[in-house]
């Protein structure tokens, strides 16, 4: 699909430098304007003519990637990569290959492009965590997505609401002239009101603000006085020239209103802009106090940075900073947007990612970013993504397949969720309990199950809008069910389990879990303890004799496990000894693993544990 924000940002990333040819000057000089659509037409016609070389595929594959249409880009860059040494190539390449779904094919250009580019941060971020492609599509969903009735079959994209208006910007104004490099209209701004969750009437154009050049992506201020847009620098006659003078280049420049007596006036450019850059897709801070915007301008880190800058009460600007190595990339960053508590969303193609554009969010106090994951991103460009929470409304632009248009917003409502986290506990000792089971239910009787971890932890996502009962299970312990109430975002169940007595059989004493530390053979407190219920039974039954019999799991080998559980063994029987009972009533042995509780040869853990025990057998009572 064509990607209109490309010309908005007037770059996505660095080009190479072009070596003009008789045959290629047309075709070169429609790319270095940016029509990329008229570009790669000229260039298929070296190609049916049987002229093109590897300089000829790369400019297809920069032409379809910048107008985002993988299929295409894929099938040249194809042809150029084996012989290229262009590590943005191989960059390139691997995004679409990923917006295709390939991802293996795109892990292996990844590795390329990280050992023609050792010191790109996108290649360190590949090499740290290879297959992040899992983890990220397994991630919790955190909004759902739905289709919304503004789009239309041009682009729509950069949605925001304020109050009950719904603003964006779309080339559907079919009056504006079209556009050699995608072949549709300049890009106006957009209004329509959006009241009880659904639209109420038809989109209207902002008349104030937008002119024959591209207006947009617009950001207002919290009270809607105040709208900062993007524009064409040619408004102020401002521009660049080709080197044959024949051609003027514009840039973005960044412009500022304010609302009196219903119209938009006062219309100025921030004295931030320049004509040898670009500054774009404006947002603007809850106390209206900084601006954040994307710009090429010297000093990023990539194509396009996210930046920031003061807006000082008497209505200067200070000095813009760029956001810095946790937000920008040797890629482009792209559509800030700042909402109300502080947290940062934005659009890049150097991090990890589904492919081509994706929304992270940026904590500045914990310094965390975050792909937004499925159902937010997708293996196409996702984009423009705004967070009214006040209201609990977003909405972001994308380009994914099913859409009405070339770009289309959609709707994006907050996933009620709730993180819970349980701790196992000894009610009595206060020492964790790893291995519990943990059954969830809800009102429904759906059910959740899980396992304490060795910190005696065990995490769950469920849906804060229900009521959750969790029943704990410890072998060795009464089993106790605690009841949990709605509650959004976290919570954390201490769920304290008193250890059951122990039980006399004929042929054995049942004690709970005998704990011992990793690779150890002492007695710990809580084994003592046990032991100590052991002492109790035998005082009980003073003719009682006891074999003590250890076993392990069967990780390690047989061995190290029957040292190991001999040497266990050994420790209990002395300690019994210790509390004053007489050798002759109590021996020892260690097992190893040839005497599993459960048979297994791909053991979970609770697996393990049953046949990691102690038993106590009666040989005489």
């Amino acid at each position: 699909m064509k990607k209109i924000y490309l010309i908005v940002s007037l770059a996505l990333g660095t080009f190479a430098s072009i070596a003009q040819t008789k045959d290629t000057k047309i075709a070169d000089n429609y790319f270095k304007q940016y029509e990329y659509v008229n570009a790669s037409k000229e260039y298929l016609k070296i190609v049916e003519k049987s002229k093109a070389d590897n300089y000829v595929y790369k400019q297809l594959g920069d032409c379809y990637f910048n107008i985002f249409n993988p299929v295409e880009a894929e099938k040249w860059y194809s042809k150029v990569i084996s012989t290229s040494k262009d590590s943005e190539t191989y960059f390139r390449y691997a995004q679409m290959l990923k917006a295709n779904k390939k991802y293996d094919e795109a892990n292996a250009i990844m590795k390329k492009f990280a050992l023609l580019a050792p010191n790109d941060s996108r290649a360190a971020n590949a090499e740290e965590e290879p297959n992040y492609l899992a983890n990220l599509i397994g991630s919790k969903k955190k909004f759902d997505i739905s289709p919304i009735d503004l789009n239309s079959k041009y682009s729509d994209f950069g949605a925001q609401i304020v109050d009950n208006t719904i603003y964006f910007v779309s080339t559907r104004n079919t009056t504006r002239k079209s556009e050699g490099w995608n072949d549709q209209p300049k890009i106006d701004i957009y209004k329509v009101d959006y009241i009880d969750n659904k639209l109420s009437g038809s989109p209207v154009t902002l008349d104030d603000l937008n002119t024959k050049f591209h207006e947009g992506p617009v950001c207002l201020s919290a009270d809607g006085k105040t709208a900062y847009f993007s524009r064409e620098s040619f408004f102020e006659n401002k521009f660049e020239k080709s080197a044959d003078k024949k051609t003027k280049f514009g840039k973005m420049y960044l412009y500022k209103a304010v609302l009196k007596d219903g119209k938009w006036s006062n219309i100025t450019a921030l004295p931030i802009n320049g004509k040898e850059f670009y500054s774009t897709s404006p947002s603007l801070s809850k106390d209206g106090s900084t601006l954040y915007f994307s710009s090429n301008r010297p000093g990023g880190k990539g194509g396009n940075d996210i930046w920031k800058v003061a807006v000082k009460a008497d209505g200067t600007y200070g000095t813009p900073e760029n956001l810095g190595d946790k937000v920008n990339t040797e890629g482009s960053e792209q559509f800030p947007f700042i909402a109300d508590d502080g947290t940062l969303y934005f659009s890049s193609n150097g991090k990890k990612g589904l492919g081509g554009l994706d929304v992270f969010a940026y904590n500045a106090d914990k310094e965390t970013v975050i792909n937004l994951g499925k159902p937010v991103n997708s293996e196409k460009d996702d984009f423009a993504f705004s967070f009214n929470q006040s209201k609990n409304i977003a909405f972001l632009s994308s380009n994914r397949e099913g859409g009405a248009g070339d770009d289309d917003v959609y709707l994006a409502t907050p996933v009620c969720s709730l993180d819970l986290l349980v701790k196992t506990h000894n009610a009595k000792t206060g020492s964790i309990l790893s291995q519990t089971l943990l059954t969830i239910t809800d009102a429904d009787n759906n059910l959740v199950r899980g396992i304490t971890n060795d910190n005696g932890e065990a995490v769950f996502q469920l849906d804060c809008e229900k009521d959750y009962a969790i029943n704990a299970e410890h072998n060795g312990f009464v089993s106790q069910t605690f009841p949990l109430g709605k509650s959004r975002n976290q919570a954390t169940l201490v769920a304290d389990l008193n250890p059951t007595e122990a039980v006399v059989t004929e042929t054995e004493v049942i004690l709970n879990e005998i704990l011992f530390d990793y690779n150890k053979s002492n007695i710990t407190l809580e084994g003592a303890m046990e032991l100590d219920k052991l002492v109790e039974v035998m005082n009980k039954y003073p003719n009682m004799v006891i074999f003590v019999k250890s076993h392990t799991d069967n990780r390690g080998n047989d061995k190290y496990n029957m040292q190991l559980s001999e040497r266990r063994a050994k420790s209990t029987v002395q300690y019994i000894i210790s509390k004053g009972i007489n050798t002759e009533r109590i021996t020892g042995q260690g097992f190893g693993e040839s005497e599993p509780k459960v048979a297994c040869d791909e053991c979970n853990e609770v697996q393990h544990a049953q046949n990691r025990r102690s038993e106590f057998m009666i040989v005489k009572k």
